[in-house]
């Protein structure tokens, strides 16, 4: 059972499926909260209400790891030392400091996060998270010999600052291959491209972050998987309160059961 103020929310299943939910928290402590300024704290770049676009993941037995705290906090699908998986292109750091539209989060105005307090969130919030990825990953190995890794991620469909036109709504990373059995991400993009009314692509703009690229190890039985949706999909609005739509949640719902299906039968074989 999570404790109270734990950095995620975990249920632990039996099958040797994994959803990793990094950015689903919205929870900012005080200390941090004072410091950013009326809009950051609304936190709007929320990959939101991921347990409920994936509330069927439970009945398949898989695991499922939920971040508690925002990216504000500390970004969970960052590398610890802060490094760029993107070089040349913008991005948002380990402890941002502007948003996905491209402006401060911080009422002063700061332009990094000192190097003392992103130590302290580190250890805070970013291993404590990592800590239970790595260690339900190896369980469910030990258990099955084979396990997939389905890091679960959603965004605004256009974001002038990451892409130009509006996203694919299902974008699938493997980090070009390198975190995940080829028949498998090329038949789980068959899969989504098969959903009605909705485009999809494989290692395209979004190629999988930290967690997809660091455990995604496919020599060891461990396969990486990252889905990158457009909040269009399952969202009234793309904008604030970023309200749950069950009717547009469900015209999306069976393609990504389907596909989640597809990597426990997988995992399984």
């Amino acid at each position: 059972m999570t404790q109270a103020n734990s950095p995620f929310v975990f249920h632990q299943g039996t099958a040797p499926l994994l959803i990793s939910m990094p950015h689903a928290g919205t929870a900012l402590p005080a200390e941090i909260a004072g410091a950013l300024n009326d809009a950051a704290r609304q936190v709007p770049d929320t990959d939101w209400h991921m347990p409920a676009l994936y509330a069927g993941a439970q009945a398949l037995g898989a695991s499922v790891l939920a971040a508690t705290y925002s990216r504000y906090v500390v970004d969970l699908n960052r590398p610890p030392n802060g490094e760029s998986l993107y070089p040349g292109q913008s991005v948002t750091g380990l402890c941002p400091v502007d948003s996905f539209a491209d402006m401060p989060l911080y009422a002063d105005g700061r332009t990094a996060v000192d190097a003392d307090e992103v130590q302290r969130r580190r250890t805070a919030y970013w291993q404590p998270y990592h800590t239970q990825l790595r260690a339900e990953l190896e369980r469910l190995l030990a258990l099955h010999g084979k396990v997939v890794l389905w890091d679960a991620h959603s965004i605004r469909s256009v974001l002038p600052r990451f892409f130009a036109g509006k996203l694919p709504d299902l974008n699938l990373g493997t980090a070009d291959g390198a975190s995940c059995d080829k028949a498998l991400a090329q038949q789980l993009l068959g899969i989504a491209e098969q959903a009605p009314g909705h485009t999809a692509v494989l290692n395209g703009r979004f190629k999988g972050g930290y967690i997809t690229r660091h455990y995604g190890e496919p020599v060891r039985g461990i396969h990486a998987v990252q889905l990158e949706m457009t909040q269009c999909s399952y969202l009234q609005a793309e904008a604030p309160p970023f309200a749950y739509s069950a009717e547009r949640a469900a015209r999306i719902q069976p393609t990504l059961q389907q596909m989640l299906q597809a990597a426990l039968d997988f995992a399984r074989a």
